[in-house]
């Protein structure tokens, strides 16, 4: 495979990138359940657990993605910086949880992504423009380097949540997501349809039987 196929490089920089930032690991939390089923006991000791969940968040909160896309992967000079700034960033989040980010989860790939969950947008902008800590000058050197070249390229999305206007479950999973972040709760009575868990309707009717 040729240095100028996308595939050669898709599966270099997943490396590579890996190897400076790191995928962040699923956690969750084991626990011992009385009357649990020997299956239920094995998938805990893989970290997963057994049945559905859903999150649980008290009152408003943000969700943000973020990354960036190697346009052309074998210009490591303009990528590199901006691939080695996420971790830097990432590590003050884990460090500070006072700035408000509640949690995050991470994914890497031509186009990489960042999923980020905040306390509020006036948290998450705080962290963007404040020069004391790791998110601005990036940016500004991002502007200055590359942003002409369309050798590299950025993207965020930020989403408002208002309290109570969302909905999440998750399978047989880690804790994972926004429940990993704020709150890991089992689906619960009249919470079995994504209906009725969002608000949207006062009866609780799921198409397929719940497990």
């Amino acid at each position: 495979m040729r240095a100028t196929d996308p595939t050669f490089w898709d599966a270099q920089l997943s490396a590579t990138v890996a190897g400076v930032g790191g995928e962040q690991g699923e956690c969750g939390t084991m626990h011992s359940v009385r009357g649990a089923s020997d299956g239920q006991r094995e998938l805990m000791t893989m970290g997963v657990h057994g049945g559905r969940f859903t999150a649980e968040v008290e009152g408003d909160f943000v969700v943000f993605l973020i990354g960036m896309r190697f346009n052309k992967p074998w210009k490591v000079r303009k990528w590199w910086p901006v691939a080695t700034a996420m971790p830097r960033m990432v590590r003050v989040i884990d460090e500070h949880p006072e700035l408000g980010c509640l949690g995050y989860q991470q994914w890497i790939g031509r186009t990489t992504i960042l999923v980020q969950y905040w306390r509020s947008f006036e948290d998450l902008d705080h962290f963007a423009r404040d020069s004391d800590l790791p998110h601005l000058e990036p940016w500004r050197q991002f502007n200055k380097v590359v942003r002409d070249s369309g050798d590299v390229g950025i993207w965020h999305e930020t989403f408002k949540v208002r309290a109570g206007e969302y909905e999440a479950v998750y399978g047989n999973m880690p804790a994972f997501g926004l429940a990993a972040a704020a709150g890991h709760v089992p689906v619960g009575h009249l919470k079995n349809s994504a209906a009725a868990r969002i608000g949207a309707s006062d009866a609780d009717e799921p198409v397929v039987d719940p497990y």
